[in-house]
C-alpha cells in the first residue's frame, strides 16, 4: 500500500512542479495563458506578478511532498508520512478552493486535486 500511495503522491508533486512552471516561467507564453483562460497577451502580462508568486507556492507542496516521501522512504516514517499528509491535503484544499471560483475551473481543480487526494488516502492506510 505505500509503494501505491508514493506513487500518487509523486505524481502529484511533479504535477505541481510542471503548474509552477507554466506559471512562474512560461506565464506570458500563449499557449501557457491560455490554458488558464486568460484572454489575451496584456492581461498575461499584467497577472504575471500573481502568476509567478502563486507557481511557487506549488513548487514548495511539490518540494515538500518530495521530501516527506524520501524522509517516509529512509525510515523517518513519522516525519514523512506527517509532511506527505500534510502537503497533499494541501494540494487538495487548494483545489477545493479552486472550485469556489466557478464551474470553469472545475476540469482545473480535478486536474490539481485527484492526485493527492488519492495519495493523501492511501497514505493514511499506509
Amino acid at each position: 500500500m505505500a509503494v501505491i500511495a508514493s506513487i500518487f503522491v509523486a505524481l502529484a508533486a511533479l504535477l505541481h512542479g510542471w503548474i509552477f512552471l507554466m506559471e512562474s516561467v512560461w506565464w506570458t507564453r500563449p499557449e501557457t495563458w491560455k490554458r488558464f483562460g486568460v484572454a489575451d497577451q496584456a492581461s498575461a502580462d499584467t497577472t504575471r506578478p500573481m502568476a509567478y508568486n502563486q507557481g511557487f507556492y506549488n513548487l514548495f507542496l511539490g518540494i515538500g511532498a518530495g521530501l516527506g516521501l524520501v524522509l517516509y522512504w529512509v525510515s523517518a516514517t513519522a516525519a514523512g508520512t506527517t509532511l506527505v499528509l500534510f502537503t497533499t491535503a494541501c494540494m487538495v484544499l487548494a483545489a477545493a478552493v479552486l472550485t469556489t471560483t466557478g464551474r470553469s475551473y472545475l476540469r482545473a481543480a480535478l486536474i490539481q486535486g485527484t492526485l493527492p487526494l488519492i495519495g493523501f488516502v492511501l497514505f493514511l492506510f499506509a
